[in-house]
């Protein structure tokens, strides 16, 4: 079990990335949250394994009109009595 915060850049406001998020967390059982952030990028926690996480990162970019130009990802502590995925 791992946990990155993923900060994403590019077409990411605006397009459904947060609901996309949330959708595939739930999907593939990964914790955590995201928010917009005033600079037009999109910051995530997420927590499962490095599977999941990279799952839910491809099923946000398959979605229309998403596009991630970069992103910045780093390993951070987990929180072990963390339940769900929240949109913030």
């Amino acid at each position: 079990m791992i946990r990155k915060h993923i900060r994403f850049y590019g077409w990411v406001q605006g397009v459904g990335f947060r609901w996309r998020a949330r959708h595939a967390a739930d999907l593939v059982g990964a914790v955590g949250w995201v928010r917009n952030e005033s600079d037009g990028s999109v910051s995530m926690e997420i927590q499962g394994t490095e599977e999941e996480i990279d799952r839910v990162i491809l099923m946000i970019e398959q979605g229309s009109y998403v596009r991630i130009e970069s992103m910045d990802v780093r390993t951070v502590p987990t929180e072990p009595d963390e339940h769900g995925f929240r949109i913030r």
